[in-house]
């Protein structure tokens, strides 16, 4: 085995939290080293127009995504269940290369509300400890709105954010949403203009007694110049943003953001196409001492570190401290064992509205996340949940992404799923239809985990993740109660049809079929170490020179999209290493 150099600090993962942290800790002196499974990807030459807006390719072939034939993970619904290989996307998308997800997401942008990073507090005080299901494993952060609210604002600045404050400094405004924590600054940039099809929505909502407000959006409303001097475009709502790279240099990812900046920095290195396989530790385990991967050569080697940083994707972050024998894995028959622990996900509904030829919507006018309206009434706590018999919410929201033809094209019911039929509803309908739809939350259970497969191996010969996930009671009220206030808003949208998907109680979760990318927990963030990986700073309680940024660090899933909340951890936790850890090297907090 080959044996590189030490180095200061290593990274794992080089996406956002990869990017982030890299910046901060190259900033504060250190030698880095960001370590990517994949090939090295920026704007240009291989985000440029027009290769990049071809559906085929990248929206349904995953040219961006992470190879599945190389490295997967297998679901099972049951604990009881065989868990088989997720073998063509469907569910979610796995990033791979240089900015990861970060490359094809949308651009939504939200903070939590107060009241998610003390959830189970919350839900205790306000409704009593006999409220939820005894199997129903919900938790604090362990860090407060207020505590990390300079670090949310400190990404959407970074990003150029566009949207309208609704809480500044504790006083509402006027156009915004009135449910959010108060925040020092209104965002960087202003709201994207809206699509026909969220103004449709935003009037109905209004016309319900509702709080319609402009999406936040990474997608930047007008040229704009970050903290660190890199410079955005303005979004021409070119209607492909979710598995594409932006050609336009308006939607935020560490290529439009940070690397610009970091790639020159000295005491900063990358290393691609360097698949690690684990953290090394010393011979009481209680200190990492750099990591092994495999190089473009498939050569093991060895890279010594002081410091590691594990800021892969989700999935690959519990697998990587499965593998390293960081913490101690969950047991769902004890409820002992704290990685792979609390895994969630995020349950959706969707209502087309379906005009007369008169109304042209005109769907490929839309952006990732701009041009649409947001309803946060039936989110997190922002309604007595007391007479519904759940915890949890959704957003609403109206308007649409944009219009690509094979993904996004919807025909009303009753219509044939092909032939000439199918061809004259699909020529009908395209310029006529918009969408409603809510992102919901989901919590954290005993029987809900992950855990390394016993069965099925990658390419280098290491066990798989197995997914054990179905939708429980809870999920099930909570979207039917969403979706029945979406299709008031609906109505009130008058259109000629409408069409509603919703998941119903007993229906199963299915791969098949795409929501989000939102997969959470697995490491996760808190004040005891019985029941979390993490300490408030996400640094691991079994062995401290590591940190674990990311998604996997929820308690349980909340019903707005993860990056924003991702981004301001993942700056906290790097003040933490910054001011206190590099000086002490050690626990932050003492268990």
């Amino acid at each position: 085995m080959k044996r590189m150099p030490p180095v200061d600090a290593v990274i794992v993962g080089f996406g956002w939290t990869g990017a982030i942290m890299g910046m901060e800790l190259a900033e504060a002196g250190l030698k880095v080293l960001a370590l990517e499974r994949g090939e090295y990807r920026d704007t240009s030459p291989d985000f440029s127009y027009p290769g990049i807006v071809d559906e085929l390719a990248y929206g349904i072939r995953g040219m961006l995504f992470q190879p599945l034939a190389r490295e997967t993970v297998t679901i099972r619904h049951g604990v009881n269940e065989t868990a088989v290989p997720y073998r063509q996307y469907g569910s979610f998308l796995f990033g791979n290369n240089v900015g990861g997800a970060g490359v094809h997401w949308n651009g939504q942008h939200y903070r939590p509300s107060p009241e998610d990073l003390e959830f189970a507090s919350h839900v205790r005080q306000r409704y009593g400890a006999k409220f939820t299901p005894p199997d129903m494993q919900i938790q604090d952060y362990g860090v407060g709105y207020a505590e990390l609210e300079p670090y949310l604002e400190k990404f959407e600045y970074l990003c150029g954010t566009s949207g309208r404050a609704g809480n500044l400094g504790g006083r509402i405004q006027e156009g915004g949403n009135p449910f959010e924590g108060p925040r020092a600054r209104d965002y960087p940039n202003p709201p994207m203009a809206d699509t026909y099809g969220a103004q449709l929505f935003a009037d109905a909502a209004r016309e319900r007694g509702l709080h319609p407000f402009p999406q936040p959006s990474s997608n930047a409303s007008r040229p704009y110049t970050n903290p660190l001097g890199v410079r955005l475009g303005p979004c021409n709502f070119c209607g492909f943003c979710e598995r594409f790279g932006c050609y336009m240099y308006s939607k935020a990812a560490p290529q439009t953001t940070i690397l610009p900046v970091l790639m020159r920095r000295p005491n900063f290195q990358l290393r691609t196409r360097s698949h690690v396989l684990k953290v090394n530790l010393d011979a009481g385990g209680r200190r990492a001492t750099g990591v092994t991967y495999v190089d473009a050569q498939g050569e093991q080697v060895e890279q010594p570190a002081e410091l590691v940083i594990v800021a892969a994707f989700q999935m690959h972050n519990v697998r990587l401290m499965l593998l390293s024998g960081i913490g101690k894995p969950y047991d769902p028959a004890s409820g002992t064992g704290v990685i792979g622990r609390n895994y969630a996900y995020q349950m959706m509904s969707s209502i087309a509205a379906f005009y007369d030829p008169d109304t042209a919507i005109n769907p490929f006018i839309g952006a990732g996340a701009g041009g649409t309206q947001i309803v946060d009434d039936f989110n997190s706590d922002h309604f007595d949940h007391g007479p519904h018999g759940f915890v949890g919410g959704a957003y609403l929201f109206g308007g649409q992404t944009g219009g690509r033809p094979i993904q996004q094209l919807a025909v009303p019911p009753g219509t044939p799923a092909w032939g000439a039929a199918w061809k004259r509803a699909a020529k009908q309908s395209y310029l006529h239809t918009t969408f409603v739809g809510t992102h919901g939350s989901v919590m954290a259970y005993r029987d809900r985990y992950l855990d390394l497969d016993p069965t099925y191996r990658d390419a280098f010969g290491q066990p798989l993740l197995r997914i054990t996930f179905d939708w429980h009671d809870n999920e099930y009220r909570m979207t039917r109660f969403v979706t029945d206030r979406a299709q008031e808003v609906v109505d009130a949208m008058k259109p000629r049809q409408s069409s509603q998907t919703v998941r119903q109680p007993g229906d199963h979760y299915d791969i098949r079929q795409y929501q989000t990318t939102h997969t959470t927990g697995g490491v996760i963030m808190g004040s005891d170490p019985s029941t979390s990986a993490l300490n408030r700073y996400l640094q691991s309680w079994d062995v401290p020179n590591v940190f674990v940024t990311g998604a996997s660090a929820f308690p349980q899933n909340l019903g707005y999209n993860p990056t924003g909340l991702i981004g301001g951890l993942t700056y906290w936790a790097a003040r933490a290493i910054r001011e206190t850890y590099l000086k002490h090297p050690g626990p932050l907090v003492q268990a």
